[in-house]
């Protein structure tokens, strides 16, 4: 299976393992607004995608590769980049992306939760297919079902879901989930592994986001 990264127009990563996912991946997919930073820095994405109307002219007309126009705000342009990459290339396993945080906040927070409607919507972890959202500060993803995840010890983990009838029993965690009720964000974050990975069992299906710093 092939890796894909999307570039959106957060602040760019400074840090060598994100600019490493760039260098590496199979194809680059790049937010309009995007364009430009990548110019920059002298990437080459394979497409351009979005609405086209915060991308700067000159970058779009310098740029040999995909451009694809999607009109219309029901989605950002970063779902219009994941849907693409989701429908149009079937041999995509991983999916990096990067530049969805930093800038601005709510815009950050928006990104965070399209990672747990995206694993909903493409049934992702049934799939087989990874997707996580890279900064220079932390590694994000989600899940949906019980999960073993390999973090690391001493890894600082952060555990957020929408659904507050949802419990999770946890191992390997320094400070056990059990009885914790999902009904605020911060229930559940700034935690730390123990052990090099870590178990979370759903009391049901229900989308998890998880962030690693």
């Amino acid at each position: 299976m092939k890796t894909a990264v999307i570039v959106a127009a957060g602040a760019f990563p400074r840090t060598e393992y994100p600019r490493y996912l760039i260098s590496t991946a199979d194809l680059v997919v790049c937010c309009d607004g995007a364009l430009s930073t990548l110019e920059k820095h002298a990437i080459v994405p394979d497409v351009v995608i979005g609405d086209m109307d915060s991308v700067c002219g000159r970058a779009l007309k310098r740029f040999g590769g995909t451009k694809i126009h999607i009109s219309g705000q029901d989605d950002n342009d970063l779902t219009k980049a994941f849907d693409h990459i989701m429908t149009e290339h079937p041999e995509v396993g991983t999916v990096h992306i990067l530049g969805a945080s930093g800038r601005r906040e709510d815009h950050t927070i928006a990104n965070y939760s399209l990672l747990m409607e995206y694993e909903t919507r493409y049934g992702l972890s049934d799939r087989g297919i990874a997707v996580d959202m890279v900064s220079d500060y932390s590694t994000a993803m989600a899940v949906s079902d019980s999960v073993t995840l390999h973090v690391g010890e001493g890894r600082q983990v952060s555990i957020f879901t929408p659904d507050s009838t949802l419990s999770i029993k946890s191992s390997g965690l320094h400070w056990p989930l059990e009885g914790v009720r999902f009904d605020n964000w911060w229930k559940a974050s700034l935690n730390r592994a123990d052990q090099d990975a870590i178990r979370l069992e759903l009391s049901h299906r229900a989308p998890v986001l998880i962030i690693l710093t």
